[in-house]
């Protein structure tokens, strides 16, 4: 009784407010307000996240012996005839280019050098033969009373002499046969199946010396894997076996990092190796295959060739969203894995 008979007393003290209309809608908006801050809250507090390490790279060979690699002259000449061109597919075996000396009779002229050589062996040992006739002969007679010991040390001298001849011949007509082996063989041959990227040399013009580069060649059926380069503040949580997801340059995807399981057009991969040592503007390079349980094989090699840039985002600790928020806020690092593998020294 008191409290209402307090306000009767001051109720002509508020009646220009008593007379304002509050709209209907006003408290609703306020009670929409007031519900969508609780709904934002509780979505920062209980939504996951899922952290993660992102980086961009290109495909390439994850065997190195698969990788771009160079076909060269293996003797020194003029390039006689090609037999392909940018873009040819070879097979083991198959002839890439005719190097020819300058010297047309070069190989005669070694096979001529053999042959005498391999005459002047022959002579040596016919001749080593006859020296150790001598010799038993000498050393018999000697034992029977019968020869000088002087006589005895001038046969075995001289066969010894024959011995060291024959050595000599043998070992000339052994460089012959390199030297005839390396000018003869200059037709270059393909190492294994894969496709000649790029001709590097010239024609007939041109000359060429033992080991320059005639050709870039790609091996066919290579293992292909992708390098990404990670900041290094998430390096060291990054580890063999964790698993990635890709884009491809090229292929539409719709990304959602935090949460990989509704992303779109994105492949699966898992990280291979982390090189010890940080690349010269402080990033690491993370090797990454393709995941042996993906549920979307990666692009034929014929449409997503080496060297297509990409795009990954290694996959770190669940968290909520809010502290997502607040670590990228701060520049803080993500949360160090409870599954990765004790670090090794």
């Amino acid at each position: 009784m008191a409290a209402s008979s307090h306000r009767e007393q001051h109720a002509h003290l508020f009646r220009s407010l008593d007379s304002i209309w509050k709209p209907r809608v006003m408290w609703i908006t306020g009670w929409i307000i007031i519900a969508s801050l609780i709904m934002v809250v509780c979505f920062l507090v209980f939504a996951p996240w899922v952290q993660t390490a992102a980086g961009s790279g290109r495909v390439i060979a994850l065997d190195p012996n698969d990788r771009l690699q160079e076909i060269n002259a293996l003797v020194s000449g003029r390039i006689q005839q090609w037999f392909v061109r940018d873009g040819s597919r070879v097979k083991v075996g198959d002839p890439i280019a005719r190097i020819i000396d300058n010297d047309p009779q070069l190989i005669e002229r070694l096979q001529q050098e053999k042959e005498q050589l391999s005459a002047q062996l022959q002579a040596a040992e016919s001749a080593m033969t006859t020296a150790e006739i001598d010799y038993r002969r000498t050393q018999a007679l000697l034992d029977e009373g019968l020869a000088a010991q002087r006589e005895f040390e001038q046969a075995r001298i001289r066969f010894e002499e024959r011995k060291a001849s024959v050595a000599a011949a043998a070992a000339a007509l052994t460089r012959a046969e390199v030297r005839l082996s390396r000018g003869s063989v200059q037709l270059v041959r393909a190492p294994r199946d894969g496709v000649i990227l790029q001709v590097n040399a010239g024609d007939s013009a041109t000359f060429v010396s033992a080991g320059d580069p005639l050709a870039s060649f790609v091996p066919a059926d290579a293992g292909r894997a992708v390098e990404l380069f990670i900041d290094g503040r998430d390096s060291a949580l990054i580890y063999p076996g964790a698993r990635v997801t890709l884009q491809f340059e090229g292929w539409p995807v719709v990304q959602f990092s935090g949460w990989p399981s509704i992303a779109v057009g994105v492949f699966d991969g898992v990280v291979v190796n982390v090189d010890p040592s940080a690349q010269p503007d402080g990033r690491f390079r993370v090797i990454i295959s393709e995941h042996p349980e993906a549920e979307r094989a990666w692009p034929d090699s014929n449409v997503l060739r080496y060297g297509a840039n990409a795009r990954g985002w290694v996959l770190l600790e669940r968290v909520s969203v809010g502290f997502e928020i607040w670590r990228q806020v701060n520049n803080f690092p993500p949360e160090f894995p409870a599954h990765a593998p004790p670090p090794t020294f």
